[in-house]
């Protein structure tokens, strides 16, 4: 047997991190600027990270949800805490994708309807209901062309105000920043109205904030930039800083029912152990303020560079979008420069370090960056 052949590879194994740095088999030391896919957020091979994840193997990594587990209890109230929604409940999961199935399923739950509203250039996962919601359509398989959805251009209020008004939509889902479409932000005016406008519909709003969440943006949620408070959030990757966990932030509108939502894995002891000293960290190293520090310094110094079209994001999410294709620059930073990049499309190339980015670190960057373009 060998691994089924859908990912596109680089030539390189990674074996080793530290902090911001990778190192392959070889080892060749590389600048991680990408966090693989904006995992890593408390940066790699964290001391406190280990010693709690170690701790924690050495007495139980995994029982079912049918006995009680105090580090869910425990995870759910340092997220209230840190996230400002200590009013919501948890529900945990394992990764993104489960994280917005789930999110669908309960709005669908509380409404009684069907029909959801997304956004182009959306990515929402890749599982049954949640890719039926990316707008890609080369990832949709019949299989998933069952749940009725419409797309929207983004910031597009009117639109909404045209669907939302026949009372017909379960949802809108939206990401608090479009990562896989190319680091795009809702407008805060846009997300206002949003919100006013599925209050006055009775639909739910769902905030996707996998990617966008959990300090990437320079506040613990990007939607929180606009001042809302949304129904249902969703978050994963930075959430486990490597360890599959996700989780679905839930309103106190809605009302659980036992059987209604369920996973075998989801919350297990490691995955709660992994999230708490994630926020354990992010608290005690001011991940968050670093984030938005670091990124407003990046993106400053990003613009004043010739032949580039635009640098968008907030905080340590940021999209370098070209006046050209990125494949040969991204290509020489990795295998030149060392620097691990990701793209968006065809022009666009994505920056998700992990939240412990150091000015140094920036500078580092910023010089690669340079090089890479002169001989470009």
């Amino acid at each position: 047997m060998k691994p089924f052949d859908v990912y596109p590879l680089f030539d390189i194994e990674v074996t080793k991190g530290t902090g911001c740095y990778t190192y392959d088999n070889e080892g060749n030391e590389y600048l991680d600027m990408y966090g693989g896919h904006a995992v890593i957020s408390i940066g790699h091979s964290h001391p406190y990270f280990i010693e709690k994840m170690t701790q924690q193997m050495e007495k139980l990594a995994f029982y079912s949800n049918s006995v009680q587990n105090s580090l869910q209890a425990e995870l759910a109230y340092k997220l209230g805490k840190a996230s400002g929604y200590e009013d919501f409940s948890l529900f945990l999961i394992n990764s993104g994708a489960e994280a917005n199935e789930n999110a669908l399923k309960l709005a669908s739950f509380h409404t009684g309807r069907k029909k959801v509203v997304a956004f182009g250039k959306a990515f929402h996962g890749r599982t049954s209901a949640a890719v039926r919601m990316t707008d890609n359509p080369s990832i949709v398989a019949p299989v998933n062309d069952g749940p009725e959805v419409e797309f929207l251009p983004l910031n597009d209020i009117e639109g909404v105000r045209k669907v939302l008004k026949n009372k017909d939509v379960c949802a809108v889902i939206i990401e608090g920043i479009q990562g896989v479409g190319g680091i795009r932000i809702p407008d805060v005016n846009f997300l206002q109205e949003l919100r006013k406008e599925c209050s006055d519909t009775g639909t739910v709003l769902i905030l996707d904030e996998i990617q966008s969440g959990y300090g990437r943006s320079g506040k613990f949620f990007a939607h929180q930039y606009a001042g809302i408070r949304p129904d249902i959030i969703t978050t994963a990757k930075g959430m486990g800083n490597g360890f599959p966990v996700g989780g679905v932030l839930i309103s106190p509108m809605f009302q659980p029912k036992h059987g209604m939502l369920g996973t075998t894995f989801g919350g297990n002891h490691l995955a709660c152990t992994a999230a708490i000293a994630v926020l354990d960290v992010m608290r005690e190293e001011n991940l968050i303020e670093n984030a938005a520090n670091t990124g407003a310094y990046l993106i400053e110094k990003l613009r004043a560079f010739s032949g580039i079209k635009e640098v968008r994001g907030s905080g340590l999410m940021i999209g370098i979008e070209m006046e050209t294709p990125v494949k040969e620059l991204r290509r020489k930073l990795l295998f030149e420069q060392k620097v691990f990049t990701g793209a968006s499309g065809t022009n666009i190339i994505r920056l998700l370090p992990p939240l412990s980015l150091s000015k140094n670190d920036a500078d580092l960057f910023l010089a690669k960056f340079e090089n890479a373009l002169k001989t470009t």
